[in-house]
């Protein structure tokens, strides 16, 4: 049986902050969980086979106008709900319960003081801290609730209706501010939904292979390669799954990382037993992006002819009349959800779009294999490994899809490219030499320049931004604390050897309110 089938968790997805954090901790706990709309119906949720839902956060009030509701029917299910603020909310009026607008707000830290015998509670102390972010409150809890827990501010700080499966906390068991809230959440899906940990690597692969297959039956399949780790998954996964029925196509748009281009052919070539194309397309793309200066065209333009591309190649690879019908490709989770949330109705706000997310141009139609499309970074990389790829591809620097034409602020020509591909492979090299560790680092040149002195007399060129970042899932990051003898190092190898720099500057911007990259 699909392991998937047998323990699957639902978050329903009201606008939450930590949304997609929730999908994360349950997956953390070997359960397999996935985020859908709010306003999914209890049909769509009884033929997703669901073992269990979690209603988020959100941002709204429950009696705002145009507020995000839900299916009561829902409830009627007979599968465990688990509500989080506005879930916790949304549970109790939908049930009859009263939600009310309190004079103090809770943000933050507070103390909880919790009833004996909860089952949500197992194993975490009376009196434990929680993380807040709610004005509103449950001032009446529905018919067969009981209360739980209280702070001194809100009287109904979580609540229950053990018979019928129903639990909601007014805090954020999901979020690491929570100490205990992990506990919560094994002690909703192992004792209270009766689920079992089987979202594990072996079973990711069991299930991968065979769906590709299932999909693909014996028709010919293209795969996108940039050399990167989500498409070498890709790679790996389809390889093993279909063998010589797929051609991996990597397009050089000329965009790369100093030297990136000769070494993505290497390992494909020399370490795979892959069919290997590569692709020069450097001079196309310099002509489609010559003087383009917003981020989200350049976006669209990479994406559209990447399809281009692609097709292209395809159609070289037509035989007997039979087209290539199937591209694969590395999306992963994060990808969708910053473009707009596309496996989710586009119910989340587009941060930005992903070269592999953009629509299909007139003429070019593929159908999509995307087996990492619901996995967070770290994951894929964990599945790298069981499948034994090696670790300078597992734990190769993450790098866009359009490539360095969004770390270059404005637009792209021939010297900001060259300028900032040294500049770039400076930073990776003394990072790299310090033994420093970070998630991610590069280097961005901006759309200004600034005044400097070279050889005694005024240099008008350009800054270089250094950007690094520690993260788990890429949905939030940190930036590291870097050794102050490390940065000067790099500032001066870049403003000596880098011709066009006068200055370097380091990025202490977060995500949020940043993103990974600048563009």
């Amino acid at each position: 049986m699909d392991q998937k089938a047998s323990a699957k968790v639902l978050v329903l997805d009201f606008g939450a902050q930590y949304g997609q954090l929730i999908a994360r901790r349950v997956r953390d706990l070997n359960v397999y969980s996935e985020i859908v709309p709010c306003d999914i119906s209890a049909d769509e949720i009884r033929e997703m086979n669901a073992s269990a839902l979690i209603l988020s956060g959100g941002p709204a009030s429950v009696y705002a106008e145009d507020a995000p509701s839900i299916d009561p029917a829902i409830f009627d299910l007979g599968l465990p709900v688990l509500g989080f603020c506005y879930g916790h909310q949304i549970t109790a009026v939908t049930l009859g319960g009263k939600v009310g607008h309190s004079e103090v707000g809770e943000y933050g830290r507070a103390t909880i003081t919790r009833t004996a015998g909860a089952k949500l509670f197992n194993s975490t102390p009376m009196e434990q801290t929680v993380w807040m972010s709610h004005r509103d409150a449950v001032t009446e809890v529905p018919d067969g609730f009981v209360i739980t827990s209280h702070t001194d501010i809100c009287p109904v700080a979580s609540m229950e209706d053990a018979e019928r499966g129903l639990y909601a906390t007014q805090f954020h068991p999901e979020v690491r501010h929570t100490p205990h809230g992990n506990q919560m959440l094994a002690n909703f899906l192992f004792d209270i939904c009766g689920l079992e940990k089987s979202w594990t690597m072996d079973s990711i692969i069991e299930d991968s292979i065979a769906a590709i297959r299932e999909q693909v039956g014996d028709s010919r399949v293209i795969l996108g390669l940039s050399g990167g780790v989500d498409s070498s998954v890709v790679a790996a996964l389809v390889s093993k799954a279909i063998g010589d029925q797929v051609t991996c196509v990597f397009v050089n748009h000329g965009l790369l990382r100093k030297d990136e281009p000769e070494q993505v052919e290497e390992v494909f070539t020399k370490q795979f037993d892959v069919d290997f194309i590569h692709v020069h397309a450097e001079d196309r793309y310099a002509e489609l992006l010559a003087g383009v200066t917003e981020p989200e065209e350049k976006r669209r333009i990479i994406g559209t002819q990447f399809w281009k591309e692609f097709f292209a190649v395809a159609q070289q690879l037509e035989t007997d009349g039979k087209p290539v019908k199937y591209l694969a490709q590395g999306t992963i989770y994060p990808d969708i959800i910053e473009s707009g949330a596309r496996k989710t109705d586009g119910k989340t706000a587009t941060i930005k779009s992903h070269h592999n997310l953009i629509p299909f141009p007139d003429g070019v139609h593929f159908d999509l294999i995307e087996p990492l499309d619901h996995f967070f970074k770290d994951e894929v990389r964990a599945l790298g490994l069981a499948l034994g790829l090696p670790a300078h591809i597992v734990f190769r620097q993450p790098f866009p899809g359009p490539g360095l034409a969004i770390r270059i602020i404005g637009a792209v020509d021939k010297e900001k490219l060259e300028i900032l591909k040294n500049a770039d492979a400076i930073v990776r090299e003394e990072m790299e030499a310090a033994g420093v560790g970070a998630w991610q680092y590069f280097a961005v040149v901006p759309d200004m320049r600034a005044t400097g002195v070279r050889d005694g007399v005024r240099a008008y060129e350009w800054p270089a931004i250094i950007r690094a970042i520690n993260t788990v899932d890429v949905m939030t990051a940190e930036v590291p604390e870097l050794d102050w003898e490390l940065l000067k190092r790099m500032t001066d190898r870049i403003t000596h050897e880098v011709p066009g720099i006068c200055r370097v500057c380091y990025d202490l911007t977060p995500k949020p309110v940043g993103t990974v990259e600048w563009e």
